[in-house]
């Protein structure tokens, strides 16, 4: 298939999901009946998102107009090792791998293994040929080059395994985001948005927020108190209610408002139902910790024009756009210097 080709099948798709889909309703349901942390409202979500911001036709145009892609090239074998933590996390490594002519061989998270597929036979039904760059897989096996996705333990085995060949190894990342204390209602509720879509189990979700010394924690959390329905879902209420009765036990310094637990911390990363935060004395020293700590962080949340560095606006942290690649490493880039 030649490039235009593929960027019309995947348009072709990217309309299909904004309709209606008996079928794909009824696997969205499997797949919530074997993890619970895929409600019907986040797959949803994740196949808005996929639709609207990556498989727009002139968003596609866009993006590859960056890039020098030969009709010619000799297709290269690439493995994908998928991550589970959120609904169709890996389409992004999967686009690239198809726009750029190679082929995808697929290891699939037990935890999301329904949905791609699902997608792959769609786009067989729209041009057949698509079914020459898809290949889900057992076992990694015959490749040119990986993009592996995992925790901080998963990739070490990954460099040990994979580093013969190319290949884009990732890591834990969180999000963060830092408060002046001058935010309006509406944007604490943006960035609740950040905090609590897709039960905060995505790299891009806020995980830490970074607050002035005597900030007044009073309108965030009642802010936040707005998503309170959150607590519904039993795996999340099941966090929840373990990591407050920890907190009480150990009588940790925290703050709560029945949806999540503040705690004063270090770590980029909280648990689930968690935030932590950090005080600071100045938006300076703020920047240069992060822009210390860039290896752990996937991207940052603020106000714009408040710190020297790249932020998002609140409420912008899990909507990227093709060009924003996990990382900061250019996915499609590696890839055509196969």
């Amino acid at each position: 298939m030649k490039l235009a080709e593929r960027v019309a099948v995947m348009a072709q798709l990217g309309a299909h999901l904004q309709g209606t889909d008996e079928y794909l309703q009824a696997v969205m349901h499997r797949t919530y009946f074997h993890n619970k942390w895929f409600t019907i409202e986040q797959q949803t979500q994740a196949l808005r998102a996929i639709a609207d911001s990556f498989l727009a036709e002139d968003k596609l145009q866009q993006w590859l107009q960056y890039y020098h892609i030969d009709d010619n090239i000799e297709p290269q074998t690439v493995g994908l090792v998928l991550a589970g933590n959120i609904p169709l996390v890996g389409f992004h490594d999967v686009l690239c791998v198809f726009m750029a002519g190679h082929r995808a061989m697929i290891k699939l998270s037990d935890k999301d293994a329904y949905l791609l597929p699902y997608l792959f036979t769609l786009l067989q039904n729209f041009d057949a040929r698509t079914g020459f760059y898809f290949n889900v897989v057992d076992f990694l096996k015959g490749y040119n080059a990986v993009i592996a996705t995992g925790s901080n333990n998963s990739a070490r085995y990954f460099e040990t395994y994979f580093g013969k060949v190319p290949h884009i190894i990732r890591r834990n990342r969180n999000a963060v985001a830092v408060l002046t204390g001058a935010e309006t209602s509406d944007e604490l509720l943006a960035l609740g948005q950040d905090i609590f879509q897709y039960y905060g189990l995505g790299c891009r979700n806020v995980s830490k927020i970074y607050v002035p010394r005597g900030y007044d924690f009073t309108p965030l959390l009642e802010a936040l108190h707005t998503f309170r329905e959150i607590i519904l879902n039993e795996k999340y209420k099941n966090n929840f209610d373990y990591n407050y009765a920890l907190y009480i036990l150990n009588k940790r310094p925290h703050l709560a408002n029945g949806c999540i637990i503040l705690t004063e911390d270090t770590s980029l990363q909280s648990r689930i139902a968690g935030l932590h935060y950090e005080y600071y004395d100045n938006l300076a020293s703020v920047a240069q910790h992060l822009e210390a700590a860039a290896d752990a962080i996937q991207c940052v949340a603020a106000r714009p024009n408040v710190l020297s560095i790249n932020t998002l606006p609140f409420g912008k942290t899990q909507q990227p756009a093709l060009w924003d690649y996990a990382d900061g490493v250019d996915t499609m880039q590696f890839l055509l210097s196969l």
